[in-house]
């Protein structure tokens, strides 16, 4: 008899047609059923882990693009690498100095970057505590390679210059750059808290300096390092107790963000939205973190050589170029809010970073070097900190007296004339 088979699948299983159905028996077709699994955990897995990697490998592109290819400013990269190739190669200090100067500009500003992305999800308080904290990164990053050294005048020297920087020409800048729209009379609140505490350490450098000039010379160093370890201890705790003060009283201001929340439901009526993830924000700060402390090392090991190689005094060096680069992501930040009409943040991040500076970095240091045995004190020597307390008082008043723009441009001719003197001055 005739028979016409075909065969076919459906669903990964073998279909046999027969013409005739009834030669259908066991015996007149011996084949086995033979069926196959289209899809299997394994599969489902190895599927799964794909589409993960490929995920992964687009967020972290999306990430790089955004990060590092999204400013102009980080053209200035390649200069660290070039300054550890220097140095290994050339051991030129004044090249090697200028190459690392350059090269924690970009890092700095992406620090202040990554650290504003990550201030989105923790609130207004601690996030403003974040940037101030992560934005003088750079200024005690270098400042405890310097104490390693036995830098102490660096150490002084450099952020005492940052805190004149911010005091009068970042605030100064800001201003200026804000006041060409409106006046000020609208912004000068809530600076009677900040300046005290600027008083406050004014007052914590001038007691050492004052003891030291009253002191004979078999009894100089040990009172007034004494005093010095002791006072920093009392600015920490005072700066603990502002800071808890600001977390207690702006933590209701603003809700965080939930970081698996979308965006396209709530910010039609934001301005500014995160452009990465908490997470992310955490990795890109460790790793610029850890980028500024490989370059610092390498600026405060060369600095004399470089003072020597571009005759320039390492006061010079210290109190106008490291201020200069330490504070780059509070000086464009600062500017780039009062361009934006808000002025009150623009004094918010450079009194801020003063605070910031002035009643922890300095009092760090000395409890550091405490810990490490290197005699860093409080005492800045009087023209240091007459500098500071004329600085202080000249922003206090021209902020409660000021109503134009124009006032605030004296601040930075305040901070070069400050400047001009400071290489001009003995040592010692």
């Amino acid at each position: 008899m005739k028979r016409a088979i075909s065969v076919g699948s459906l669903e990964g299983r073998v279909v046999i047609e027969l013409e005739n159905a009834s030669l259908l028996t066991p015996s007149s077709f011996p084949i086995k059923n033979v069926s196959f699994e289209a899809d299997s955990p394994i599969d489902h897995e190895c599927e799964n882990f794909s589409l993960d990697v490929i995920k992964l490998r687009s967020k972290v592109l999306s990430s790089i693009k955004v990060v590092v290819l999204s400013t102009k400013i980080n053209l200035l990269l390649p200069f660290g690498p070039m300054a550890i190739l220097v140095d290994k190669l050339y051991h030129s200090h004044g090249w090697v100095f200028l190459f690392s100067l350059l090269g924690i500009i970009p890092l700095a500003e992406r620090l202040g970057y990554t650290t504003e992305q990550l201030a989105f999800f923790t609130g207004p308080a601690v996030g403003g505590l974040l940037y101030a904290t992560f934005g003088n990164a750079t200024e005690l990053i270098i400042s405890i390679h310097a104490l390693k050294s036995g830098l102490i005048r660096l150490v002084q020297q450099s952020l005492l210059g940052s805190i004149l920087s911010n005091l009068l020409l970042v605030l100064g800048c800001a201003f200026f750059a804000g006041g060409l729209k409106l006046t000020l009379n609208d912004h000068q609140a809530d600076a009677g808290v900040d300046f005290g505490l600027l008083l406050m350490a004014v007052m914590g450098l001038l007691f050492p300096a004052v003891l030291h000039a009253t002191q004979t010379e078999s009894e100089y160093g040990k009172s007034q390092l004494s005093l010095s370890r002791f006072t920093s201890c009392i600015m920490l705790v005072a700066y603990a107790s502002y800071i808890v003060f600001q977390v207690k009283n702006l933590n209701n201001l603003q809700v965080p963000v939930d970081e698996d929340k979308s965006f396209n439901e709530d910010t039609s009526n934001d301005e500014e939205a995160p452009e990465i993830s908490m997470w992310e924000s955490m990795i890109w700060i460790s790793i610029l973190t850890g980028g500024i402390s490989i370059l610092s090392e390498y600026l405060v090991n060369t600095i004399e050589g470089a003072s020597k190689e571009f005759e320039m005094p390492v006061s010079f060096l210290s109190v106008i170029l490291l201020p200069v680069i330490g504070n780059a992501a509070e000086h464009v930040g600062a500017v780039m809010f009062a361009v934006k009409d808000k002025l009150d943040i623009s004094l918010g991040v450079a009194v801020g970073s003063s605070i910031q500076i002035s009643m922890f970095v300095i009092p760090f240091c000395v409890v550091a070097g405490w810990m490490i045995d290197c005699p860093m004190d409080l005492n800045f020597q009087p023209f240091e900190t007459t500098s500071l307390f004329m600085s202080v008082i000249i922003v206090a008043f021209m902020l409660q007296v000021s109503n134009s723009w124009l006032d605030f441009t004296y601040l930075a001719a305040e901070l070069w004339i400050t400047r001009v003197l400071f290489p001009r001055k003995p040592e010692g």
